[in-house]
């Protein structure tokens, strides 16, 4: 059986598969001699110990050190998550404002948030709460880590919101306007239910985002599932294994959050569907009278 061509490049011949699969078992092997070479490392410094991983099964290290890094990293991403889409939602529609000032504001905040490193943000914001004493000591790093993190991701689904509003037909806005619909109910009632679902697949991409980030806030001190971590693994000794169980425990966290954003979509989807069919046919033709749809 032979490889067909394609519109991206023509099928390999006989000479070319041959030394694809060489490689393929080239690098299999190198891979394989690597991954060896890592467990003689670590078996040597005896980081694979059954002792090394007996402290994940006594409940006191769950409960003094990585429960209390979960939570910290569940409650500043909800929150940074939530006024992300807030903050993004208002500067995307400020930036598609027939007013200059409005639109030129808003495309500098963008700009500015999205150009400077999360880590940057939050501790600049971290200082300047800290030198006006905005919040309580104990709330501190938690504000400067949601402002960070609210700050660059609400720019960026800003962006969003701009290009999925831009994405759909010019029609509708025009057939909208046509019958003396104001802008500001053209967007809510027509523009931004479509251009949800459409851009629903970028913004659990950057929700995502917000809660990896929030890792980044263990270098202000606040208390996460990072810094949880790399404070048990000093206490026992254990780095290796706590960094491991710290990147399982968020890569559970992060395919919840994908699970509960898909299934969110997927039933926006399946409810728009299901009010496109329930129109009856004759609704439009209703709605345009003197137009004969059935060609007579």
């Amino acid at each position: 059986m032979t490889a067909e061509p394609t519109l991206l490049y023509d099928a390999p011949g006989p000479r070319a598969r041959n030394l694809y699969r060489l490689l393929s078992v080239a690098v299999a092997v190198a891979l394989g001699v690597v991954g060896y070479l890592v467990y003689r490392a670590l078996d040597a410094k005896g980081q694979l110990t059954a002792e090394k991983w007996s402290p994940f099964t006594d409940s006191t290290s769950w409960t003094t050190y990585l429960l209390p890094g979960i939570r910290g990293t569940l409650i500043a991403a909800a929150i940074s998550i939530v006024l992300a889409l807030i903050l993004g939602a208002v500067l995307g529609i400020a930036r598609l404002s027939d007013h200059r000032v409005i639109r030129g504001t808003a495309g500098f905040i963008v700009e500015l948030f999205r150009a400077i490193p999360v880590l940057i943000l939050m501790i600049f914001a971290y200082q300047l709460f800290a030198d006006y004493q905005v919040f309580k000591a104990k709330y501190l790093a938690l504000a400067a880590v949601v402002t960070g993190l609210t700050l660059y991701n609400g720019s960026v689904i800003a962006e969003i919101v701009r290009a999925g509003i831009r994405s759909l037909p010019k029609g509708q806005t025009e057939a909208a306007k046509a019958l003396g619909m104001r802008k500001s109910m053209i967007m809510r009632t027509i523009l931004l239910p479509q251009a949800v679902t459409a851009m629903l697949p970028a913004i659990i991409s950057q929700m995502v985002v917000a809660l990896k980030d929030s890792a980044l806030g263990y270098l202000i001190g606040y208390i996460e599932v990072v810094r949880s971590g790399q404070q048990l693994g000093s206490f026992y000794g254990n780095y290796l294994p706590a960094l491991l169980v710290v990147a399982a425990i968020m890569i559970v966290l992060n395919s919840a959050l994908t699970m509960l954003a898909t299934r969110v979509e997927k039933r926006l989807r399946t409810g728009r569907r299901g009010k496109v069919s329930a129109v009856p046919v004759g609704g439009a033709a209703a709605a345009a009278p003197g137009i004969d749809i059935t060609g007579d």
